[in-house]
């Protein structure tokens, strides 16, 4: 099988996500649009993933190559393709299915609690369950409402919409659970500046300070993401 990464900055890569997909016998393509806006036809493409980045999901005038993006993203979706979004992955995925992005009450930056959602009504279709509670990574300060059909999958005091199901295999999860040691590294050297004392930011030094559970608990859990996803 052949997964395409949307990778939109060079410090925001697959991190766990990678070798989860080497084992697992996948191909990996890339479109980085630091480097090239070039996107492969759809059916060359068995899973899409979109990772994160600075930019908004708004910034068309900026980045005009994000409405191509959104494009691709949707046709996917609706090709009942395995779609997996992650930060700004995910609110491409909800601004491509016309739902709206925007900033959150708050930026959330650090390590904090995701709490599964409760579904009042059974979906027609299978739910991934997240646990109770998981200590996730986080570095954002926008947020989307939910795509109509999608159901919420999780939330946390910072922000209501965490994560979302729209259909069998679509997920977008708006913190990072592909995160390792290396990769938040690179998102501290090169984001800094928004580490801006506030309630949901932390301070570099704890952020770094992580012990390695932590990366073994999100990892391990993204791994079940995929492997439900491509189930």
């Amino acid at each position: 099988m052949r997964a395409h990464c949307l990778q939109h900055v060079f410090f925001e890569g697959l991190g766990s996500i990678e070798p989860w997909l080497k084992q697992t016998g996948h191909q990996i393509t890339r479109t980085r649009f630091f480097e090239s806006t070039d996107l492969p036809e759809l059916d060359e493409v068995d899973f899409l993933i979109a990772m994160g980045g600075p930019m908004s999901a708004n910034d068309e005038l900026e980045f005009p190559w994000l409405c191509r993006e959104k494009a691709f993203i949707r046709s996917a979706v609706q090709a009942r393709k395995p779609v997996l979004g992650v930060c700004l992955g995910a609110q491409l995925i909800a601004s491509a299915m016309g739902a709206r992005v925007c900033p959150n009450p708050c930026r959330e930056i650090g390590w904090f609690p995701v709490r599964a959602a409760a579904i009042a009504d059974a979906p027609p279709f299978p739910v991934f369950c997240f646990p109770e509670e998981v200590e996730a990574f986080h570095w954002h300060g926008e947020t989307f409402d939910l795509p109509a059909g999608s159901v919420r999958l999780a939330s946390s005091a910072g922000c209501r919409n965490q994560a979302f199901q729209l259909g069998q295999r679509t997920i977008g999860l708006q913190f990072h659970l592909e995160t390792t040691p290396d990769t938040l590294r690179r998102l501290v050297a090169n984001c800094r500046g928004e580490l801006l004392p506030s309630a949901y930011v932390q301070p570099e030094a704890t952020l770094l300070a992580s012990p390695p559970e932590k990366y073994r608990a999100i990892n391990r859990l993204m791994a079940e993401v995929l492997s439900f996803l491509l189930a």
